[in-house]
C-alpha cells in the first residue's frame, strides 16, 4: 500500500459539442427555466454533490445556488468556490492543520467536478478542470490514508490497450487480513469522487471496500478516449473483477456491484457479463430500452451530456445508436441476488422499464418502490418516512456479501412510510 507517482494522463482534445436540436433552439428557454427554479431544475444535483461533502460544505452550495441563473453560470459558479476550498487547503497543511487540509481537499475536488458538469467536449478547459480535480482528490487521498482510511489512485485495465480511471478505499480501521468490496457505478452527471463519503460512509463504515470507477464514456473517460458502447461496459465488468481479486486485501468471494441513476444499467450489464459479482444493488433507475424518455422528453442536457459520452455529435445517429441501450439480453442472464430502489412518478427513466425487465429476471430480487418519488430518491414523505434508500442499499448489500438468505419481493412504500410486500 505505498505511494506510487500518480499517473500522467494522454487527454484526447477534440473541439466541439454534439448537435442536440432541443438544447440549441430552446437554449433560451433552458435558461429561463433556471432563472425561475436553480440550479436544481431538473434533479436535486446541489444536494447529491453536497451530501458526501458533510455539513461544511452547505454554505458553499447555498452560494452556488444564488450564482447560478442560468446554465453558463455553473461552471465558474463551482471553478470558483473549488479554488476557495483548494486554497484553503493548502494553507491548512502549511499550518500542520491535516484533517482540516484533507476535508478541503475533497471538497475542492467535488467541486473541480461539479464544473466540468457543463462542458460537452473534450476541450482545454474541460481538461484543466479535471486535472485539478484529481489534483485535489490525490491529495485528499494522500492525507486521508494519514488519518482515517487508505485511499489510492486505480487504472483498471478493460482491454483494447484501455485502462478505467478508478480510487480504492479500504475500510475504516483496515488492519489486515481479507474484507469484502463493491464496485461503484455513479451516474451520467455524477463522477468517481462523490462515491465515497469524506465521513461516515455507508459501506466504508460496514467493513467493505470500495473501488470507486468512471465507466466507459463517464465524465473523465471521453477525455481519455474512452466512449461509452455496451461491448465497453461488459469488458469493464471483467476488468473490474480482476482487478478486485487481484487486490490481497479483497475476499473474491465477497465482491458486490452498485449503481446509481444511468449507472444501474451499466451495473446490471456488469452483474449479468461477470458471474463472480455476489450481490448487485441499483438505486434511481434508468431501464427503459432506447432511453426514449430521458432523451427526448427530459431536459435536453441530458441527450447533449449522453452523445458527448458516446462520441457522437450528429443527433440522427445517436438516435439509432441508443436503439441499443437496453438492458435486455443481460437481465435475463444474472444469478446473483439483485436490489432496486425506484420512484413510483421516475420523469426520466419510467417504472414500466423496471417491472418488465423485473419480470424478466429469473434471480433472487427485490424491488422497491416509493409512492410519489421521481428519479432522485427522497424529498417525499415515503422516503423520508419508508426506509432510508442509501442506508438500505448498503445494509442489503452488506448482508448479500456475508451469505444471508433473502426473498424475492416488491415493495411499496406508501406515503406513510408504511411498506407493503409482496412476493415475486
Amino acid at each position: 500500500m505505498g505511494a506510487t507517482a500518480p499517473r500522467k494522463l494522454n487527454y484526447l482534445i477534440k473541439h466541439g459539442a454534439p448537435h442536440v436540436k432541443r438544447f440549441e433552439e430552446q437554449r433560451w428557454l433552458l435558461d429561463n427555466v433556471i432563472k425561475a427554479n436553480g440550479i436544481d431544475w431538473d434533479q436535486p444535483r446541489s444536494i447529491y454533490l453536497s451530501a458526501p461533502c458533510g455539513p461544511e460544505a452547505n454554505a458553499d452550495f447555498a452560494s452556488i445556488r444564488m450564482r447560478v441563473q442560468k446554465l453558463a453560470d455553473a461552471t465558474p459558479a463551482f471553478e470558483t468556490v473549488a479554488k476557495r476550498r483548494e486554497g484553503r487547503a493548502v494553507a491548512f497543511e502549511k499550518d500542520g492543520a491535516l484533517i482540516s487540509a484533507r476535508d478541503n481537499y475533497f471538497m475542492a475536488s467535488v467541486h473541480y467536478g461539479a464544473a466540468m458538469w457543463p462542458i460537452d467536449e473534450s476541450n482545454e478547459q474541460n481538461i484543466a478542470l479535471n486535472q485539478r480535480k484529481r489534483e485535489s482528490y490525490l491529495n485528499y487521498a494522500r492525507l486521508a490514508s494519514l488519518s482515517d482510511h487508505h485511499v489510492e489512485e486505480a487504472w483498471v485495465p478493460i482491454g483494447n490497450g484501455k485502462e478505467l480511471p478508478a480510487w480504492f478505499h479500504l475500510p475504516y480501521g483496515y488492519k489486515g487480513g481479507k474484507v469484502p468490496a463493491v464496485m461503484i457505478i455513479p451516474g451520467m452527471d455524477s463522477f468517481k469522487e462523490t462515491s465515497v463519503s469524506l465521513n461516515g460512509d455507508r459501506f466504508l463504515s460496514r467493513g467493505i471496500a470500495v473501488l470507486a470507477i468512471d465507466g466507459p464514456g463517464q465524465y473523465e473517460t471521453p477525455l481519455i478516449d474512452i466512449p461509452f458502447t455496451m461491448e465497453a461496459w461488459e469488458r469493464t465488468a471483467k476488468g473490474t473483477m480482476d482487478w478486485l481479486v487481484a487486490r490481497p486485501e479483497i475476499d473474491a468471494a465477497r465482491i458486490g456491484v452498485s449503481g446509481t441513476s444511468f449507472g444501474t444499467l451499466f451495473g446490471t450489464v456488469c452483474a449479468a457479463s461477470e458471474p463472480r459479482y455476489k450481490a448487485a444493488a441499483i438505486t434511481a433507475p434508468c431501464l427503459e430500452p432506447g432511453c426514449h424518455t430521458i432523451f427526448q422528453e427530459a431536459s435536453p442536457t441530458f441527450k447533449q451530456r449522453f452523445m458527448f459520452m458516446s462520441d457522437i455529435k450528429d443527433e440522427a445517429e445517436f438516435d439509432k445508436f441508443r436503439q441499443s441501450i437496453s438492458w435486455k439480453g443481460y437481465a435475463e442472464k444474472i444469478k446473483t441476488p439483485f436490489l432496486c430502489m425506484a420512484g413510483e412518478a421516475d420523469e426520466l427513466g419510467p417504472i414500466s422499464g423496471v417491472e418488465e425487465m423485473f419480470a424478466a429476471m429469473s434471480c433472487q430480487r427485490q424491488l422497491v418502490i416509493y409512492q410519489d418519488c421521481r428519479h432522485a430518491i427522497g424529498t417525499v414523505p415515503s422516503s423520508n418516512l419508508g426506509p432510508n434508500a442509501t442506508t438500505y442499499v448498503a445494509d442489503w448489500m452488506a448482508a448479500r456479501l456475508d451469505g444471508k438468505p433473502m426473498t424475492s419481493e416488491s415493495w411499496f412504500v406508501e406515503a406513510s412510510g408504511r411498506v407493503e410486500k409482496k412476493q415475486l
